[in-house]
């Protein structure tokens, strides 16, 4: 096996449903947080903590997701000849920003499906796998820290973030313990899906960031779908526990959901804020409002 991450798998296939009617003809990873779509922010992040390419899992009703990576050749004549460069650059730098493979997810067979639509791509080498929905600000990329930690541990490492209180039950959770030299690295023992608060083995939730080695693939050939015929990348994860080590890493930074509608507020509040060009007058206006 191959040690360097080089390889980062998107999945996109999902319908989108809680954010209808906008997701209806749009992909929700094409919705916007200011001006940015959401899966951008992961794509940059993959790029930004070494990943030379970029594999997206898309279906039917996606292609605006290849058409934004795409070179606009209409845009850019008509920008250019406005005289438009700064904008120009711009839509040039989308387009030629990473070495893009797409695959088509005929059905959709959960998220362990979509990650084993990219085995033929990845390949006996180990890789990210990041979730567009969560879009994580970080002064260094969440996935690049992620990277370090299987530089180090060689084994599959899984985000993961504190969560108090009920809300717990909202996510996986991770059963393990953290190592004594960096108690940010947390030793699986095992994993529990959405439990009652009370039943959590943990405070550690896992979210959608993942570096798995390749073992993933011929587990999720294997294990036993579970509702409506889903395959789930948990039950993978669980099978890779039996041969390899793999750990929690509880990343610094801010994590957003942009898969739900108030977590997407609030990254779009968040980054908006953090613009030289928005946020004065944002910040501004928000202190007006009388709330």
């Amino acid at each position: 096996m191959k040690t360097k991450v080089r390889k980062a798998v998107f999945p996109a296939a999902g319908f989108g449903t809680r954010f209808l009617p906008a997701t209806k003809a749009i992909p929700k990873e094409m919705l916007a947080v200011v001006d940015k779509p959401i899966i951008q922010y992961g794509v940059e992040e993959a790029l930004a903590a070494g990943c030379e390419e970029i594999i997206i899992i898309t279906a039917r009703g996606k292609s605006a997701i290849e058409d934004h990576f795409d070179i606009s050749y209409e845009l850019e004549a008509s920008l250019e000849k406005r005289g438009k460069t700064e904008l120009l650059e711009l839509s040039r730098k989308v387009s030629n920003m990473a070495n893009l493979s797409y695959v088509r997810q005929k059905e959709a067979k959960g998220l362990g499906h979509a990650v084993l639509m990219a085995k033929d791509l990845v390949g006996d080498e180990p890789f990210a796998v990041i979730l567009p929905d969560d879009v994580i600000d970080a002064t260094t990329p969440c996935v690049k820290q992620m990277i370090d930690v299987f530089d180090e541990v060689q084994g599959s490492v899984l985000a993961t973030m504190v969560v108090e209180g009920p809300g717990i039950s909202a996510y996986g959770v991770l059963d393990g313990s953290p190592l004594s030299n960096n108690p940010r690295i947390i030793e699986a023992r095992g994993m529990v899906e959405k439990p009652k608060f009370e039943d959590a083995p943990s405070k550690n939730a896992i979210i959608g960031r993942y570096i798995l080695t390749p073992k993933i693939f011929e587990l999720l050939e294997n294990i036993t779908p579970g509702a409506g015929g889903e395959l789930q990348l948990t039950d993978g994860i669980k099978g890779l526990l039996k041969t390899e080590r793999v750990y929690g890493y509880n990343f610094e930074g801010i994590r957003h959901d942009a898969g739900d509608k108030f977590g997407m507020l609030k990254a779009t509040v968040d980054f908006a804020l953090k613009r030289d060009d928005l946020g004065p007058p944002f910040r501004e206006y928000l202190k007006s409002l009388s709330l």
